[in-house]
């Protein structure tokens, strides 16, 4: 109401920690929540993860022609590498790591993006293949490392700082986010450097 004196608002507080209220207390509403309402809420969230990883592979592939795929087996290879060191960490996947995967996914496709971009940008500015493709991924990796290790930290700090659940999601992001580094800018200039020097193509579709 706005009328509470500093001390009648503590001794308010006081008497509501330690329940000496006044008043008797009547229970109006009880509810017991199951596992089942937490394992739903993860089937539900794996389902939104799928759904958007599809959405994504389907406009990498039409976007980016054959970087695309190359883009999206990285991703694949992401989300297992993910996978297998949370397998092996023993972490148990929560709604709260979940997100964490969403935000790997997210930074993993923002990496390639940034990189297929930039190989077109050079394209048009008239560099060969191989040097479009070289040049794309120097420019590139610049802006990755500036967004990665921002997010590292980040990730760091609330790892530090946080508990229970924030810890989880801090894991997840550090741990994702060199997945993401490794095959964004190790694996796909890999392929794609090999199927260069095999086809050497006059000209890509990007």
């Amino acid at each position: 109401s706005g009328s509470f004196t500093p001390e009648s608002a503590n001794n308010l507080a006081i008497s509501l920690r330690s329940g000496a209220l006044p008043v008797p207390l009547t229970v109006v509403e009880e509810r017991t929540v199951g596992p089942d309402l937490g394992a739903d809420s993860i089937r539900r969230g794996l389902l939104a993860m799928a759904i958007g990883s599809i959405a994504v592979i389907a406009l990498m592939v039409a976007t980016y022609g054959r970087f695309g795929v190359y883009s999206t087996i990285a991703l694949v290879f992401n989300v297992l590498m993910l996978l297998g060191i949370m397998a092996l960490g023993n972490f148990t996947l929560t709604l709260p790591g979940i997100a964490g995967f969403v935000i790997t996914i997210g930074a993993a496709v923002d990496a390639n993006v940034l990189i297929n971009e930039r190989i077109r940008e050079e394209r048009v500015r008239g560099r060969k293949v191989i040097a479009a493709v070289e040049t794309g991924y120097k420019e590139a990796s610049r802006a990755i490392w500036d967004a990665n290790i921002t997010n590292f930290i980040a990730g760091v700090a609330l790892f530090a700082f946080g508990s229970g659940p924030v810890k989880g999601f801090a894991v997840v992001l550090v741990v994702g986010l060199f997945t993401s580094v490794f095959t964004s800018m190790v694996l796909t200039r890999m392929w794609v450097s090999g199927w260069l020097r095999k086809a050497r193509p006059a000209d890509i579709n990007i």
